[in-house]
């Protein structure tokens, strides 16, 4: 069998194995909370909301696949099956049946808030031991912070 390895070793791999683990989850729950929003949103603003909600699903979706390949490529494995999101995200979830659209705009503006300081504390551990992926994780923070700036503005 083949083995991946990557330029890491030490404290700096298992720092950045579990900043990237960490994002993966949060990207992975986001897309998964976005989309049961969208599906069930009701209310007077539903249009512009349910295609906000695309756009977060979107970048959660491009992120998600980023990181995941920079795991590979520094030699971890990412885990993005559904019972090590469920156990280990701390993204609030929508209640079942329909979402009024005021309740999915407050949810998701703590969501994405929540995120966006996850993500801060990430660029923060991985100044040093891997500047790439403190990249990658900028890049994902600029987006993460636009679209909860969209849904704070709707409040």
């Amino acid at each position: 069998m083949a083995t991946i390895t990557g330029p890491l070793s030490g404290d700096a791999r298992n720092t950045v194995a579990e900043a990237l683990q960490g994002a993966l989850v949060d990207l992975i729950d986001l897309s998964l909370v976005a989309k049961q929003a969208h599906w069930n949103l009701v209310g007077a603003h539903f249009r512009p909301i349910h295609r906000q909600l695309d756009k977060v699903t979107e970048l959660a979706r491009k992120h998600m696949d980023i990181l995941a390949e920079r795991s590979v490529a520094l030699g971890i494995n990412p885990d993005g099956r559904s019972a090590t999101v469920a156990r280990n995200t701390k993204l609030p979830q929508p209640d079942g049946g329909w979402l009024e659209d005021g309740k999915v705009v407050a949810t998701v503006t703590e969501t994405l808030d929540g995120i966006s300081k996850r993500m801060y504390e990430r660029i923060r551990l991985t100044d040093e031991p891997d500047p790439v992926t403190q990249d990658l994780l900028i890049a994902v923070a600029r987006e993460v912070d636009k679209q909860h700036w969209m849904f704070q503005a709707q409040r």
